[in-house]
């Protein structure tokens, strides 16, 4: 697994845990024979998209330590930001957990609830 991949993987099982609506959203190509390719996905568009409580757009953009956006990145997260959506670019889950708490979409609670998801 790459350092990157690692750190996906951490995010979407954090968001998955605390109950938040979300997928993996997968940017590429596929070679379909000598010469040519199928592309796939809006290139730019963040790793992680989701929708929080309140209906409230999610897009978080994973990089490995160090990592930088590309311009497509960026400008996706711009347009996001400009019509509402929460923008985050993490290097470890963490930070996800960080700007949901100081966006007040989780609180210091356990992060299962009592009524169905518990861990015991």
């Amino acid at each position: 697994m790459t350092p990157e991949s690692i750190v996906l993987a951490g995010c979407l099982r954090y968001l998955q845990l605390r109950g938040i609506y979300h997928w993996r959203n997968s940017v590429g190509a596929v070679r379909m024979g000598p010469g040519r390719f199928m592309h796939f996905g809006l290139k730019g568009s963040s790793d992680i998209l989701g929708i929080l409580p309140g209906g409230r757009f999610l897009a978080v953009e994973v990089k490995a330590p160090g990592g930088r956006l590309s311009p497509e990145q960026r400008q996706f997260l711009d347009d996001v930001k400009t019509l509402g959506g929460l923008c985050l670019v993490v290097r470890d889950w963490k930070e996800i957990d960080s700007a949901l708490r100081e966006a007040g979409y989780i609180s210091d609670g356990p992060l299962f609830s009592s009524e169905g998801n518990s861990a015991g």
